[in-house]
């Protein structure tokens, strides 16, 4: 029989995992794609010419949004009705981002947690707001994540009636699994408050990786909160561990 000292060494049992989780949800620009920095800067450019500020107050309210939507705030946020037209902000705005999306990275722990994951058979999706053109600029240079994910569902898909929080994109994405999922099972992956939202009302798990600057308000819908995926822990979550 074990002394009483040698129970007290005995490593504590792990905790139970939060979720049985089966299937795996990622939103794109700043979670999986380092591309919310190049919006920010030629926002900032075309604002700055009519003497308007940028900020994060602003930037928060229009992650996750359409860009017909995010756009609408922008205006109303800045004051630019009168000064430019939205045609002609998201013309000039797509000159310079046709330049620069080509040019995004991964963001930090992408690859390994994505070629983790399939690699141990747990499906994954996609689910952004970006439109199909933005999709193939901004991902033409990194089929080696893409290519791994079971379907990707985008902000022009017919099945997306409203943008985030609306739920409709992670209903879809769920929905385009093989075989019947239930929104429980689904862990989602977002940087946007309005995604976080999005998926709550969806009935699914999310762990936010925010930026550093978003404002801490911003996190208290999310299940777990992350400052890198490189900070993630698949056991948490029932998942294969590393």
């Amino acid at each position: 029989m074990p002394s009483a000292d040698a129970a007290d060494a005995a490593p504590a049992a792990p905790p139970p995992p939060m979720a049985a989780i089966s299937h795996v949800i990622f939103d794109m620009d700043g979670l999986l794609l380092d591309t919310e920095g190049f919006y920010t800067a030629v926002q900032e450019k075309i604002l700055g010419r009519y003497g308007k500020v940028f900020d994060w107050s602003i930037k928060a309210k229009m992650m996750g949004k359409t860009t017909a939507e995010s756009t609408r705030i922008l205006f109303e946020e800045c004051g630019l009705t009168g000064l430019l037209t939205p045609e002609q902000f998201l013309e000039e705005r797509e000159i310079m981002l046709k330049e620069l999306l080509p040019t995004c990275v991964p963001m930090p722990g992408v690859v390994c947690l994505i070629h983790h994951l399939h690699a141990n058979g747990i499906p994954l999706a996609v689910a952004t707001g970006t439109h199909k053109h933005h999709f193939a600029l901004k991902t033409q240079n990194h089929q080696e994540i893409f290519s791994l994910m079971h379907h990707i569902v985008t902000g022009d898909d017919p099945d997306v009636k409203a943008g985030k929080p609306s739920p409709d994109i992670f209903e879809a994405a769920m929905r385009r699994f093989e075989s019947d999922v239930e929104p429980g099972n689904c862990l989602v992956f977002e940087d946007a408050p309005l995604g976080v939202a999005a998926a709550k009302t969806a009935g699914m798990h999310v762990v936010m990786v925010p930026d550093a600057r978003l404002d801490v308000s911003h996190h208290k819908e999310a299940d777990q909160v992350l400052s890198s995926l490189l900070d993630f822990n698949p056991s948490y979550w029932g998942l294969p561990p590393f």
